[in-house]
């Protein structure tokens, strides 16, 4: 899909504003058309899934307008295509990712509730769409936690040792390429383990809190080996941490240009499209810009 846009979802909001400037700058780095799509919601029952196009010539449409202003004077500007939509956005953005790179939109749109960091539609998104959904959030989030080690560029990327997803690191470190960033691969083992004598009784783990740690460091570098040699000029660091994935991703995203999260994959008990709690929580708090992943097995 090397030709395939980099689609900007538009609403008008400063939410959207923002996500177009990402989705402008992301273009210009893997040099492919910028696709500005603007989602017009009607409220006729029974029509959730329906794709209807909007006029045949978008030029009458406000919010395009308005971003066409925006990127006129842009030095950098990929070359842009703008599409007017109707239809639900929930059940009409995650369909535009179909023959897309990425698909980029704000935190919350018009449609949010301003108690919602994040607005049903990118959830919809970031759950249903075939290809990678990059949410930027609002500037100003607090996260806690320890900053990064050192300064410079950074792409984070969670990494479960258990269930490892290819199309994710590929996705991190093809990102840290393209931003020539740093990666930190961050790999969360479950501490303290817990287990049970009887009832009520609760007994100190006979589990050894470095060999856990040792041990995942290496399954990690085993997964991570292929990507650092197929780019071998970045540089990627893994992180094996105890407890709470979501908490170190949060923490990591802090100054980060990007952290970088799988889908859950199909399972048999559940074959509808999922989102994980980790995946979740890092898109409701993270600081930096967030990509979800499909996993191979979706595409």
């Amino acid at each position: 899909m090397s030709n395939a846009p980099v689609i900007a979802a538009v609403d008008g909001s400063e939410d959207s504003r923002r996500a177009l400037e990402w989705a402008a700058d992301a273009a210009r780095r893997r040099t492919a058309p910028l696709r500005v799509v603007h989602v017009r919601q009607y409220a006729a029952w029974g029509q959730a899934d329906v794709l209807v196009a909007g006029p045949p010539d978008a030029e009458g449409d406000p919010v395009l307008d308005e971003v066409r202003a925006q990127l006129r004077d842009r030095a950098d500007a990929a070359t842009v295509e703008y599409v007017a939509l109707e239809g639900v956005p929930g059940a009409v953005l995650p369909e535009l990712g179909a023959d897309a790179q990425l698909l980029v939109l704000g935190s919350r749109g018009r449609g949010g509730f301003a108690s919602l960091l994040l607005g049903s539609n990118g959830l919809a998104a970031a759950r249903d769409a075939a290809c990678p959904v990059v949410v930027v959030p609002r500037p100003g989030r607090t996260v806690h936690g320890e900053g990064p080690a050192e300064p410079g560029r950074r792409v984070v990327v969670g990494l479960h040792v258990d269930t490892p997803d290819e199309a994710t690191l590929d996705f991190a470190f093809t990102e840290a390429a393209l931003r020539e960033a740093r990666v930190e691969v961050i790999a969360a083992y479950p501490w303290p383990v817990q287990t049970w004598s009887a009832p009520g009784q609760l007994v100190p783990p006979p589990i050894d809190r470095n060999a856990v740690e040792d041990e995942t460091r290496t399954l990690a570098e085993g997964f991570v080996a292929p990507h650092r040699k197929r780019h071998p000029g970045i540089r990627a660091e893994v992180r094996a941490l105890p407890g709470d994935a979501a908490g170190h991703l949060v923490a990591a995203s802090r100054d980060a240009d990007l952290v970088v999260v799988s889908r859950h994959r199909r399972r048999l008990a559940a074959p509808a499209r999922m989102m994980g709690s980790v995946t979740q929580a890092v898109l409701l708090h993270a600081a930096s810009p967030v990509a979800v992943v499909p996993p191979q097995a979706d595409e």
